[in-house]
């Protein structure tokens, strides 16, 4: 047995024990403070039909036979119900390659978690959609490429993919269920952006998401083909400003300039381990979508003997650049520091090496100046020609669990 620890013990006061009352310490503080987010995002399997160049999945993608298995989910999905979780979006590669995405979505809603797909639509059918929505769906996120399929197809890679993008679009409506236009932006497709927003509106969308590519993971190689030019930045502020007010109560629209043009940096995920983590198609339990992209952190599985409550609560990747003791000059003594919790930390380990750094994206960082340059340079230079993203980690056919 330990002995107790007390302010008199000669061992309370040696520097190993100060640095276990304060873990301890920081322990109750990040369970009081944090608390279990909202949401989570369950990345079902990174087998995906398409080949985007912007693909912001790792680098190294999970194999088919690595994946949790449909009892190993279901448990998972319990437990995020139990601990408080309110909200399960189901993402990828593309989450319907699972052949047991009904039955998951049928539990996730058993154990009473709103929930939400995130998909490419290309593998859907309305039978399926249609038994998706039985098993209790709330809701339908569909990414798309561009307006039209020369464009759009070109960049997904997948010959066909725009227009089975908008039947299932016009499906998730005639079956009731909201849904959500993900239109991914970058050089090659923003002169479409008027009639995307026009598409979404015909497409009867909730709401449309002018999601700028960021560039980490697999777009980091296809930077220089995908960056957009600061004309166009302007462009698109001055349509999305007009779309707001002319759409408003048809249509939420959702719009973050890009982060090399940007003045300030984005609350990344709400601040790491603040508000929302991610759980990888091997079980990996991760504070944001790329985090594995940042090397040197070892990230807890749901698979380990620890509860999904523990590892959000003491995991030391969550809690490397969780709240503000962390950060360096000059975000120590920035007034904004928890406003934006230093911002993204894998944008600041892809472009400066160290996770640790100022968000290159913010103004007083010093590589601020040197990436506006950057993107500027490479956005002029016009490079089109893309590295596609071609899975490496299986393919649809060899799943040995059959899923």
């Amino acid at each position: 047995m330990s002995p107790t620890l007390t302010d008199a013990s000669p061992v309370a006061n040696s520097p190993v024990a100060n640095d276990s009352l304060a873990v301890l310490e920081r322990t109750r503080s990040t369970a009081e403070t944090f608390g279990i987010p909202l949401a989570v995002l369950a990345e079902l399997t990174h087998r995906c039909p398409l080949q985007c160049p912007y693909c912001s999945n790792p680098i190294e993608l999970d194999r088919a036979n690595s994946e949790l298995t449909t009892d190993e989910w279901k448990k998972v999905l319990s437990e995020l119900a139990e601990i408080g979780v309110l909200q399960i979006h189901f993402s990828g590669g593309e989450p319907t390659a699972r052949k047991d995405i009904v039955e998951l979505v049928q539990h996730a809603s058993d154990v009473g978690l709103y929930t939400n797909l995130i998909t490419s639509a290309v593998l859907l059918s309305r039978d399926k959609l249609e038994a998706l929505a039985d098993a209790g769906l709330c809701h339908v996120q569909i990414s798309f490429q561009g307006n039209e399929p020369v464009v759009a197809d070109r960049v997904g890679g997948y010959r066909g993919g725009h227009a089975k993008k908008l039947d299932v679009a016009r499906w998730t409506r005639e079956l009731d269920m909201p849904l959500t236009v993900n239109a991914v932006m970058h050089r090659q497709n923003l002169h479409q952006l008027a009639d995307i927003i026009q598409m979404a509106v015909d497409l009867d969308a909730d709401r449309l998401e002018v999601a700028n590519v960021q560039y980490y993971g697999w777009a980091l190689k296809n930077r220089a083909a995908l960056m957009p030019t600061i004309e166009q930045i302007d462009d698109t502020t001055r349509i999305v400003d007009e779309a707001r007010i002319r759409l408003k109560g048809i249509l939420d629209i959702d719009f973050v300039v890009p982060d090399y043009y940007a003045l300030r940096p984005k609350k990344c995920m709400g601040g790491w381990g603040r508000q929302f983590f991610n759980i990888s198609p091997a079980g990996k339990v991760l504070p944001c979508h790329a985090a594995e992209t940042i090397t040197g952190l070892d990230f807890e599985s749901v698979r380990s003997n620890h509860s999904i409550a523990w590892i959000w609560q003491n995991s030391e990747a969550f809690n490397r650049y969780r709240g503000t003791g962390w950060m360096p000059e000059p975000c120590q003594s920035c007034e904004f520091k928890e406003v934006d919790f230093g911002g993204c930390r894998c944008q600041a380990f892809a472009l400066t090496g160290d996770a640790g750094n100022t968000d290159p994206a913010c103004t007083f960082s010093p590589r601020h100046e040197e990436i506006f340059k950057l993107a500027e340079i490479e956005s002029s230079e016009g490079a089109d020609r893309f590295l596609y993203r071609n899975f490496r980690g299986g393919t649809l056919e060899d799943d040995p669990h059959g899923r």
